[in-house]
C-alpha cells in the first residue's frame, strides 16, 4: 500500500472516529468514491488525453516516416549490397547506422516528453477531481467521503456515479490551475494517487 493510501486510510479512520464520538446520537452521512473509476471515466480526463494525442501527433508521424524510410533503406541495402563496390556498401551501411541512431534518439526523446506531459495532465485532472469531490460532498451535506483504502461499501454509499454526473455538466477542458486547490495537493494537503486511466 502506498504512502498516500495509508495516509488516506488513517485520515479516514481518524475522521470517522471523531465524527462517531462527536455525533453519537446524530445520523452521519458518509459516502465512498472510487477515485480510479472517476479518473478513468471523467470527461475531463478524456479531453486531456485527446489534447495530448493532438499535441504529439506531428512528432509521432515524423517518427513513423523515419521508421518506414529506414526500413526501405535497409531492404534496398540487403538487395543491392552484393553488387555494390566495397566502398559504396560501407558508406551506405554507415549512413544507415547513423540514421538508425538518430531515430533511436528521437524516439527516446518522444517517449520521455510524452510520459512527462501525460503525468502533468493526469496530475492536473486529479487535483481538479479532488476539488469536485469536496464541492459535491459539501453541496450534498456529507459528513465524510472516503476514497482509497475502502474494501467494502454498501451501494448507496458509493457516490462515484453521482460525482461523474456532476462532472459531465462541467467544462471538459481544465483551467491552467485547478481552482481552490494548492498545486500538487489533494485532501488534507496530500498528493493524489499517481494512477493513470486504463486505455
Amino acid at each position: 500500500m502506498s504512502t498516500f493510501n495509508r495516509s488516506i486510510s488513517s485520515l479516514g479512520l481518524v475522521l470517522c472516529l471523531a465524527l462517531l464520538s462527536g455525533q453519537a446520537n446524530a445520523e452521519i452521512k458518509m459516502g465512498v468514491v472510487n477515485f480510479q473509476k472517476l479518473l478513468e471515466d471523467a470527461p475531463q480526463t478524456k479531453t486531456a488525453m485527446q489534447a495530448l494525442e493532438n499535441e504529439f501527433a506531428p512528432r509521432r508521424r515524423e517518427l513513423l516516416t523515419m521508421q518506414n524510410d529506414l526500413k526501405a533503406r535497409d531492404e534496398k541495402l540487403q538487395k543491392e549490397g552484393a553488387v555494390m563496390s566495397e566502398a559504396d556498401r560501407a558508406k551506405a551501411e554507415k549512413t544507415l547506422r547513423d540514421q538508425q541512431r538518430e531515430f533511436s534518439r528521437k524516439a527516446g526523446e518522444f517517449q520521455d516528453d510524452a510520459s512527462t506531459r501525460r503525468n502533468e495532465e493526469i496530475g492536473k485532472v486529479q487535483r481538479y477531481l479532488v476539488t469536485e469531490i469536496q464541492a459535491y460532498a459539501v453541496a450534498q451535506g456529507f459528513d465524510l467521503v472516503l476514497g482509497e483504502g475502502v474494501f467494502f461499501a454498501k451501494g448507496p454509499l458509493d457516490v462515484t456515479a453521482n460525482v461523474l454526473a456532476v462532472l459531465a455538466t462541467k467544462p471538459t477542458s481544465l483551467p491552467a490551475a485547478a481552482p481552490g486547490a494548492p498545486q500538487g495537493k489533494g485532501p488534507a494537503g496530500l498528493t493524489p494517487p499517481a494512477k493513470t486511466p486504463a486505455k
